[in-house]
């Protein structure tokens, strides 16, 4: 009897510890209280930079794997056929403004004097084709003059008239000034010219080509020398501040997960040590567990995606990589939004 309980003691001491193993994850799995885990994913977004104009690189200034600080230069196209596009639109905002401000301010004191002697001379002229006029025809009943030279002195006479009205009439739109459709006309001119200007400009800041936030070049696509359209990809820049982690949280534990929360973050690559990590998003629907996250037994469950803002002072969280979010107990997250 004492051989038969020496071997069964093994057994038991198994079945025991089985049983309260099975017991401690079914009540922890039951405690909607309880600490649990999330898998998920890292999720570092990345940006396709581009220029937004055509032209020829002048300058590549970063490699691959390099770190770049927000707003630093990438890469630099030939500026020359831009600047040379900005100073003709330049220019023709100059002409622009001068032919409107002519128009609003109309004519000069000394044009507006010039016209008025315009009609004097013009009048001038009237009087005298006139007084010839009748001279001749006083000459008619003598013989000594033709008839043609009395029909050519009548049509200075009507000639002169009409050089007389069309002086008057010059000397009044002087004093008048500008019709207000010519003011607005010559304005709309300006504006346009203006509206090249500023295009001119846009286009000539867009030769440089700037990183839009902090983060790792991951691939060079363009050479110094090559001719890029608008929007073919120069440069690849990996966003790794802030990384995001990407996890999924069943609808009965969704009550314990709230935005601002502190969680801790796993990764196999750095066994035993764990990130802080804080809930940024939760979103509002629910959707079926993606395969690359869960287990075959959850995969069919419906979850709420998650977004953990991740710190990463090791820089060790890379795009895809698998993570572990540890979710503390109901209890410690009452505990520390209390203090």
């Amino acid at each position: 009897m004492s051989v038969r309980r020496v071997l069964l003691l093994p057994i038991v001491v198994v079945v025991l510890a089985a049983g309260g193993w099975y017991y401690w994850r079914e009540r922890s799995a039951s405690d909607p209280l309880a600490a649990f885990a999330l898998s998920g994913n890292v999720d570092v977004h990345q940006v396709e930079l581009a220029f937004r104009v055509t032209g020829k690189i002048a300058e590549m200034k970063v490699q691959e794997g390099d770190r770049v600080e927000a707003g630093a230069l990438l890469a630099q196209l030939d500026r020359v056929p831009f600047e040379n596009d900005l100073a003709a639109a330049s220019a023709d905002v100059d002409q622009a403004r001068a032919q409107f401000n002519k128009t609003r301010r109309g004519y000069r004191v000394e044009e507006i004097a010039q016209a008025r002697a315009t009609v004097r001379q013009r009048d001038a002229d009237l009087v005298n084709a006139r007084v010839t006029l009748e001279r001749l025809q006083n000459l008619v009943v003598q013989g000594v003059v033709t008839r043609q030279q009395i029909d050519d002195a009548e049509a200075r006479v009507r000639q002169s008239d009409a050089q007389l009205a069309g002086a008057k009439e010059q000397s009044n739109l002087m004093v008048h000034g500008s019709r207000v459709e010519d003011i607005e006309s010559q304005k709309a001119a300006l504006g346009s010219a203006e509206a090249r200007l500023a295009k001119a400009k846009t286009a000539f800041q867009d030769t440089s080509l700037l990183a839009p936030s902090r983060g790792i070049v991951s691939v060079r696509a363009r050479e110094a020398g090559a001719i890029v359209q608008a929007g073919q990809t120069a440069y690849t820049l990996v966003l790794n501040e802030p990384v995001w982690i990407r996890a999924y949280v069943a609808q009965p534990r969704l009550g314990l997960i709230k935005p601002g929360m502190p969680v801790k973050i796993e990764v196999d690559s750095m066994p035993g040590k764990q990130y802080d990590g804080t809930v940024g998003f939760i979103a509002p629907d629910a959707e079926f567990t993606p395969k690359t996250v869960q287990t075959e037994q959850v995969r069919d469950d419906l979850v709420y995606r998650i977004r953990v803002i991740a710190n990463d002072p090791d820089n060790v969280f890379r795009q895809g990589m698998p993570v572990t979010v540890q979710v503390p107990a109901a209890q410690a997250q009452v505990a520390s939004v209390s203090h």
